[in-house]
């Protein structure tokens, strides 16, 4: 069950990363929205890391 899962999530982001391809050469319209959705996500995924990071080592620079 887990494979089936983790094997749909590996074509939606192979679907996503083609698409932002795609429409960076002019593809249809759908192929845009698919790409604005791939890459609005990304960015949620990275600001989510970055404040989890953030979160996990505060006194970092208290190595005096």
């Amino acid at each position: 069950m887990i494979v089936a899962v983790l094997l749909g999530v590996l074509v939606l982001v192979i679907g996503g990363c083609a698409c932002v391809f795609w429409a960076e050469r002019g593809g249809p319209r759908w192929a845009r929205v698919v790409a604005t959705v791939t890459l609005t996500a990304s960015e949620l995924v990275r600001s989510a890391d970055k404040k989890r990071s953030r979160g996990l080592n505060p006194s970092s620079q208290d190595d005096d």
